[in-house]
């Protein structure tokens, strides 16, 4: 069975339709059979077979075509109510039709307004007939007919009510799973996107942090090289040699980003002291100024680890490219609440509101990730001071002392 009330109940209609459908089909052949055995004076036999026969086809038709334009839902329920009524008043065998065919006005009313409207007719049209069949109010019609008809439609408007409650309900649901579910594809895509929009983030930051000062001290010592490749041999070897070292180091970094690993190799073992001492002597060795160190040994864990050193890696580059100094001061201390990095140095300084570059931002998200901050001090002729706060709980070192 196919013909629904409305798309809204469309699942529970076309269940309880299939359940009906064979009853329905069952009452219209024994109705038939009946009204043909009857014999009745007069033509009311042929009239009640004529009512019975359009109630037939309409169904008929409404189960076989619903989306006929001729035989709609409604048009069936009118035909419905006044076969009852002309039965009611013809004969008094109409009561199976009526109540057989009492859930057709929920399941073909679209809307409950619509089928306590069409109940109400039928109602009415088979009071009426009784009345009428009876010739006037007699007894039997209070006592039987009327009590019995009400009882039924009460029953019916009942269970009616409660049936497009259930629809409405599961409906509501179903709208609710549908946008439940609509809405964490939304969440998921948007993870996704955010997800690729932090690790494209991450790795600038590393290529940033890693590769590109590689490459930009690669530059500067190939510069000076180039420059003092005929007068001065011996320091021109030695920046060669640190050139193959950088560029050997950048290889790993960048076997690493594209291994997707989160930590570089250097930092495989050792500690933290250890890992910023090698930065310092190679960033002494590639520039010549003269770096002060006081360097606590602490055991970080490899986030922290890693922070510390870009860090210290970025605001060395920031020191070759743009300071002009001639010392470098790096303090690691252990304080209450966590790990403390401040760099400083004697350059030229600048206005650290006018700053615009990826470096101090970089620094600044990478320590936001593990809770710390990023301060930086400068004004123009007086220096630079960076301090790097890392909040983190210590374990006991595996070597005591101070670094230098």
């Amino acid at each position: 069975m196919t013909a629904l009330a409305g798309p809204v109940a469309d699942a529970f209609w076309a269940t309880s339709l299939r359940r009906w459908n064979a009853v329905c089909w069952v009452l219209f052949a024994v109705m038939a059979v009946g009204l043909v055995a009857m014999d009745r004076p007069g033509g009311s036999r042929f009239v009640a077979l004529a009512l019975l026969g359009g109630v037939v086809l309409c169904y008929a038709v409404l189960d076989r075509f619903p989306d006929n334009p001729v035989v709609r839902p409604h048009v069936y329920l009118s035909v419905l109510a006044v076969a009852v009524g002309g039965l009611a008043y013809l004969r008094g065998n109409y009561a199976a039709l009526f109540m057989v065919t009492l859930p057709h006005y929920w399941m073909f009313g679209r809307t409950p307004r619509a089928s306590m409207g069409f109940l109400g007719l039928a109602t009415v049209g088979t009071l009426a007939g009784t009345v009428l069949r009876q010739d006037g109010w007699t007894v039997e019609f209070f006592s039987e007919v009327l009590v019995s008809t009400l009882i039924v439609v009460a029953v019916g408007v009942l269970i009616g009510l409660w049936a497009h409650s259930v629809v409405a309900q599961s409906t509501e649901r179903a709208r609710l799973i549908v946008e439940l579910e609509q809405t964490q594809a939304q969440l998921s895509e948007a993870h996704q996107r955010q997800g690729a929009a932090d690790e494209r983030e991450r790795l600038a930051r590393e290529i940033h942090d890693t590769l590109a000062q590689g490459f930009a001290s690669i530059i500067v010592l190939a510069e000076a090289a180039r420059s003092g490749l005929d007068t001065e041999p011996v320091r021109t070897a030695q920046q060669l040699r640190s050139i193959e070292s950088t560029a050997r180091e950048n290889l790993a970094e960048a076997r690493e980003l594209v291994g997707s690993a989160h930590r570089s190799g250097q930092l495989a073992a050792g500690s933290v002291a250890r890992t910023l001492r090698r930065t310092l002597d190679r960033f002494t060795e590639d520039t010549g100024l003269t770096v002060v160190a006081d360097l606590a040994d602490l055991v970080c864990d490899q986030q922290t680890r890693i922070a510390l050193l870009r860090c210290t890696q970025e605001s060395l580059a920031n020191v070759r490219k743009h300071a002009r100094a001639s010392t470098v001061g790096v303090v690691l201390t252990r304080q209450a609440y966590g790990v403390e990095l401040e760099i400083t140095d004697d350059g030229t300084g600048f206005v650290v509101e006018e700053s615009t570059g990826f470096g101090l931002d970089g620094m600044r998200k990478r320590l936001a990730e593990l809770g710390g901050r990023l301060t930086v001090t400068s004004s123009v002729g007086d220096g630079t001071r960076v301090l790097a706060l890392i909040p983190m709980a210590f374990q006991e070192p595996g070597e005591g002392g101070t670094e230098r």
